[in-house]
């Protein structure tokens, strides 16, 4: 896991792991409150 103390990055990170754990990026954008369209914009610009 990856350690970040801006909120932004760390907001993502958090994202990214829980779509990693669910296996699933919908799951995880609906369980935090993040749409698919700024999901994938954090998929494709990275961090």
């Amino acid at each position: 896991m990856y350690q970040n103390n801006h909120p932004a990055i760390k907001n993502k990170l958090v994202l990214f792991e829980l779509t990693d754990q669910l296996e699933n990026g919908f799951h995880a954008c609906k369980a935090m409150g993040v749409s698919k369209d700024t999901f994938y914009r954090f998929q494709t610009c990275g961090l």
